[in-house]
């Protein structure tokens, strides 16, 4: 038996269908995670690989079927680019502010993560920063800051304690990009150097746009170092090497913190000699030593091929964290589930993540690692 619908049956037919459709929004809780680092300009390798993780993160949590305050949940990520630059992260910040995200993972340079802190705190959201490492991130008293990693008082410490006690140095030189970054790890190097008996023969700057190092390495030269600290990240790091194998100082050794130790420093450094004897320190394990870690690399070469650097996997761990916190107090409202952060007890990809009462991770490894046949190499 055929029916013949009339043109206003049909209309009401299609309202009915069309309510019927839009009304699982109703139940559906949007919940948005902001990230922001430099995905422009010389550290976009850097601030894709972050990203990269945020969106690793966000895809498996759409799978779980998460539902807080009986709704749904369906997270999305909001990604700015502060392009390493401090103004355009505050800018950023102010940005996810007023779209009223649920929480925020960033920002990379601790440049442009101090300046941004201090908006989130205002805006009353969390922030877990999975890369900057400046300790005073963690000084500042913002109760919505927290940290994914070991701060420079690790890395700078373990470094220049490593030069003294395993390598028996007693001649260095330092340089840093006068970032927030670069000098804060470069200041704690000196430091502890000098309690380890090792004379800082020369101090030179240079900034986080420069790729011509030629004089401050000649000056560098002339005091006979055995090893350059380096306080910056891998676009200086690379040409640096390069101009010091021009200067016949390639047997030198070179220091750095995680913003040289990356995969993409053997290319930037374009074959130099010198790339041999990079030592650097990263905040937290090498992937192969963590529980989850092969796993996750082999799910994010996967997704990402060709992409990983650094902090991936401490981005994905941060997002993580986030939802945790959310699921535990069954909200994602900033001023509900920013509590549950501070009682954090997560077993991530990176570390078993638990919270000092400042922010900082509690307990945090830290990693050494050269370059071996130009592959960035853990020391065992």
């Amino acid at each position: 038996m055929t029916f013949k619908l009339k043109p206003l049956t049909l209309a009401l037919a299609a309202a009915a269908l069309l309510a019927a459709c839009s009304k699982p929004a109703d139940d559906t809780l949007v919940v948005k995670i902001g990230h922001v680092g430099p995905v422009s300009g010389a550290q976009a390798h850097y601030g894709k690989d972050n990203e990269n993780g945020a969106r690793m993160a966000i895809d498996e949590l759409n799978t779980q079927g998460i539902v807080l305050g009986g709704k749904k949940v369906k997270f999305e990520l909001l990604a700015e680019d502060d392009g390493a630059d401090p103004k355009q992260g505050t800018a950023a910040a102010q940005k996810l502010c007023d779209a009223k995200v649920n929480g925020v993972v960033g920002h990379l340079n601790s440049g442009t993560t101090l300046p941004a802190s201090k908006i989130y705190f205002d805006c009353g959201i969390p922030q877990i920063t999975p890369a900057a490492t400046n300790p005073k991130y963690s000084q500042q008293g913002f109760t919505t800051a927290y940290r994914l990693l070991a701060n420079d008082n690790a890395l700078g410490a373990g470094l220049a304690v490593y030069a003294a006690k395993t390598l028996g140095l007693k001649k260095v030189a330092v340089v840093d990009d006068r970032t927030a970054y670069g000098q804060g790890i470069a200041e704690v190097f000196k430091k502890i150097a000098a309690e380890q008996g090792i004379e800082v023969v020369a101090e030179q700057y240079t900034n986080d746009k420069a790729t011509d190092f030629m004089a401050i390495l000649t000056a560098i030269k002339d005091k006979a170092p055995e090893a350059v600290f380096f306080g910056g990240m891998d676009p200086q790091a690379g040409p640096m090497l390069r101009q010091l194998d021009q200067l016949g100082l390639s047997g030198v050794k070179v220091f750095g913190g995680d913003g040289i130790c990356t995969a993409k420093l053997a290319e930037l450094s374009g074959g130099a000699k010198a790339l041999e004897g990079v030592v650097c320190a990263e905040g937290g394990a090498s992937l192969d030593k963590m529980p989850k870690g092969a796993a996750w690399r082999a799910a994010y070469d996967a997704k990402f091929p060709g992409q990983f650097q650094v902090y991936a996997p401490y981005v994905y761990d941060a997002v993580m964290v986030m939802a945790d916190a959310m699921k535990r107090a069954d909200s994602a409202d900033p001023k509900v589930y920013a509590p549950k952060l501070k009682e954090t007890n997560y077993e991530g990809v990176t570390a078993k993540v638990v919270f000092e009462a400042d922010g900082e991770l509690k307990d945090p490894a830290m990693t050494l690692y050269v370059y071996k046949d130009g592959k960035k190499t853990p020391l065992q």
